[in-house]
């Protein structure tokens, strides 16, 4: 079959989003601190575009330095049959004038007049929020209190240089130390760690027996088995019950065969139970405290406060810069003796600073809204707690907003709302739900909760199974299927109740 080469042209049509259309969907998907960083890298490239700083603003400008917030009562409840107005983010709709190029007057007193229009808007719904000088002080002392910990790693060669190792072992040992992972055990053979360097196993193996005797105690470990038995071996505990059970019946230990236990070891069901408690009370992990900090601190984007039977929802402007148009390249494009190609450069870079201040605005009101909506509909929530959260979907919300369903996902994504009951992620509140028998739906998060509650009572000599689960949820009026019980028990990291039962 012959091969040819050969160009042809094909003529199609697809939707492409604009430019401007997916910069400011950037902007709304954005988090506040990533926004933070992509509202700088603007004012660098535009050098028409200024940062107001708080001093210099005046009450009626403070767009970003105080919360924009609207109360929600208790008798305003969701209608999607009252989507509000003037909330539909479209920021691409901005186009460009087709006004001469040398009619600069009337451009600035379009933008005066924008501007005016967007500082009245936020003026009306202000309410400061700012924190009082004793938070300001413990937020700044927690971020001065940060420090950088060591790595497992770090921590193994200061006890390698500190060893007696000789010149010879201590390369060995430094290769040792590289192929040990964050959780304390090595990964790479020592075959292979013997033929990449030509080294002897024996001598690897002689070296890794002083590195296992390196804090914290089962380091080195090639195996959870061998992790277990260093460190009863450090303990002293090689003639005892549990170190017998490691180190001939470690596959039977980690099925919870304890009667198999039993007869192998010759010992009472009850002594082999104590002797795998014990057991649990060992370090897996050596390296676990070493690991880095996995605490996350988020910066909520929404506030949501109670104030008697009214919840006051505000979102965090605070951290958001707030630009204006720089006066200094306003008066040279004013400027008579300007050239047409300076002229129209400001003019392009003064549209593009505008759409990115509107894109801004825009950005907080469809937040605001969103978060507003998710109070409405959550009311009992915000009020009692998880077991009254209720199924929410995009959907829903974005008909009342007024904004696509995507819109919605790309406003709540990465950002969390601060509410009585604690600070979620704002995707938290949107999940499917279960019919209950008086036709009300409660959303799957509720159901898991009552789900790990029901497992949490249960009797340890006698754990429930899933079909027992379904039958106790189903006289609360709730149908639910076998597999959805171990589902959600798989993914509260319950185990079976065969592997539960204590012997």
């Amino acid at each position: 079959m012959a091969l040819n080469l050969s160009i042809s042209q094909r003529l199609t049509q697809s939707q492409v989003l604009a430019p401007q259309l997916q910069h400011s969907l950037a902007l709304l998907q954005a988090p506040t601190l990533e926004l933070k960083a992509m509202v700088e890298e603007e004012l660098q490239q535009n050098p028409l575009l200024e940062e107001v700083q708080a001093e210099e603003q005046e009450p009626s400008e403070r767009l970003n330095s105080d919360a924009d917030t609207q109360i929600i009562s208790k008798a305003q409840e969701a209608d999607p049959t009252e989507p509000p107005a003037d909330v539909n983010f479209d920021p691409a709709t901005e186009k460009p004038s087709n006004d001469p190029v040398d009619d600069f007057q009337a451009e600035f007193e379009r933008l005066t007049q924008l501007d005016q229009e967007w500082r009245d808007h936020f003026s009306e719904t202000n309410i400061p929020m700012r924190a009082s000088q004793e938070d300001e002080e413990k937020r700044q002392f927690m971020f001065d209190s940060m420090t950088v910990g060591t790595s497992l790693q770090e921590h193994l060669m200061e006890q390698v240089r500190l060893s007696e190792l000789t010149d010879e072992q201590r390369p060995l040992a430094e290769t040792l130390v590289g192929n040990i992972d964050d959780y304390g055990y090595l990964k790479a053979t020592i075959e292979e760690m013997s033929q990449s360097t030509a080294v002897p196993q024996e001598k690897y193996i002689e070296v890794l027996k002083i590195i296992q005797s390196f804090h914290p105690v089962g380091v080195g470990a090639r195996d959870l088995r061998e992790c277990l038995l260093l460190q009863m071996e450090r303990r002293g505990k090689q003639n005892t019950l549990e170190y017998k059970i490691v180190h001939d019946y470690m596959d039977a230990l980690s099925k919870r065969r304890i009667p198999e236990i039993a007869r192998g070891t010759g010992e009472d069901v009850v002594d082999v139970q104590k002797a795998l408690l014990r057991i649990g009370a060992l370090e897996p992990r050596p390296g676990r405290a070493f690991l880095p900090d996995n605490d996350q601190y988020v910066m909520p984007e929404v506030f949501v406060v109670k104030q008697g039977d009214e919840f006051l929802v505000t979102t965090n402007n605070e951290q958001i810069p707030h630009l204006r148009i720089s006066n200094t390249y306003k008066d040279l494009m004013a400027q008579a003796d300007s050239s047409a190609e300076v002229r129209e450069y400001i003019r392009d870079k003064i549209r593009a600073g505008k759409f990115l201040i509107k894109s801004l605005h825009q950005r907080q009101e469809t937040i605001r809204k969103i978060g507003m909506e998710i109070v409405s509909r959550q009311r009992e929530f915000m009020e009692k707690g998880v077991a009254f959260l209720k199924p929410l979907t995009m959907v829903q919300v974005a008909e009342v907003v007024g904004v696509h369903e995507t819109t919605v996902s790309r406003a709540v994504s990465g950002k969390y709302i601060q509410t009585p009951q604690g600070v979620f992620e704002m995707k938290y509140f949107f999940t499917s739900g279960i019919q209950t028998a008086t036709g009300e739906g409660m959303s799957n998060t509720s159901v898991k909760d009552m789900i790990a509650e029901i497992f949490k009572a249960e009797d340890p000599n006698k754990p429930l199974s899933d079909q027992e689960v379904v039958q106790m949820l189903t006289a609360k009026g709730i149908a639910i299927a076998r597999r959805t019980i171990a589902k959600y028990r798989s993914e509260l990291n319950i185990l079976p109740s065969n592997l539960r039962k204590v012997y």
